[in-house]
């Protein structure tokens, strides 16, 4: 996903800087990071609160096995759904969200 089309898919929460992460790509809105893009797939923070919101649609939780003891691990990091993709205004209501959480694991 190039940075051109992070930029539209954020325009609705504000200007949002890019950075290289984790050998993707972390998305920050005001200093807080709200996404991760991964292996081409774009996923959003979240935390308790928001968690049940992105279960609801059927989202997916960023996970990999860990070297260590090949556990699995769980990032709070979670796939949205493909609609909002093509829905400005439900691509605002998603990244809002991850704001949120970003602002509040913060804290």
């Amino acid at each position: 996903m190039d940075n051109e089309r992070i930029a539209e898919l954020f325009a609705g929460l504000g200007p949002v800087s890019i950075r290289r992460l984790f050998g993707g790509k972390g998305i920050y809105f005001d200093g807080v990071i709200v996404a991760i893009v991964l292996r081409g797939e774009l996923l959003m923070k979240a935390d308790e609160q928001s968690v049940p919101d992105f279960e609801a649609e059927g989202c997916k939780q960023w996970t990999y096995t860990g070297s260590r003891h090949g556990k699995l691990v769980a990032m709070p990091y979670w796939s949205i759904p493909d609609s909002a993709f093509d829905d400005p205004d439900e691509m605002t209501v998603w990244a809002r969200r991850a704001h949120e959480a970003g602002r509040r694991a913060g804290k």
